[in-house]
């Protein structure tokens, strides 16, 4: 299936139960669903809400008018405010392979830099091999600790890139 088949576009409202149900998912499936993981975030149900503030946005991912993933950006909690978090990108088994994951990854990407951040950070676990393969590709740097205070304690992989760097 071709990219031409997805859309990527900001999420609505109407958007909240898909995308709840896509991160319901998708975290169990690679053991993310107990304490400590974004499962739990009370936005899972109104994600865009939480998305509607400045420096903020989540964008999903349809294929023939269903959401199929999603993925956003936002001001990292409880750290440096010129440093913004990539937060629950996660797509649906039917949406991997196609080439989703790098273009909602360049979207928030751009729209971190767009939203004047600096560095983008993100926790994933060491089951997630596809992502992190994704997100070495595009410049991320393996961190050895965590930063800001996200409550995920459950990751156990963290990922950082310098946003004043040209887009790989």
């Amino acid at each position: 299936m071709s990219n031409d088949e997805l859309t990527l576009r900001p999420i609505r409202p109407t958007d909240d139960a898909a995308v709840a149900g896509v991160i319901r998912a998708v975290m169990p499936e690679f053991g993310a669903d107990g304490p400590g993981f974004a499962i739990h975030d009370p936005e899972v149900d109104t994600m865009s809400a939480a998305y509607a503030r400045p420096r903020h946005a989540y964008f999903v991912v349809e294929r023939a008018g269903r959401v199929i993933g999603g993925g956003g950006i936002a001001p990292l909690e409880g750290g440096d405010p010129s440093v913004c978090e990539l937060r629950k990108m996660y797509f649906l088994p039917e949406a991997r392979g196609l080439g989703a994951g790098e273009r909602m990854l360049r979207r928030c990407l751009d729209f971190a830099r767009e939203a004047g951040f600096q560095r983008c950070y993100l926790e994933t676990l060491a089951s997630m091999t596809q992502a992190q393969k994704l997100y070495r590709r595009l410049g991320f740097e393996p961190l050895c600790a965590p930063m800001g205070s996200t409550g995920h304690f459950g990751c156990d992989h963290w990922y950082a890139l310098d946003l004043t760097k040209p887009a790989s």
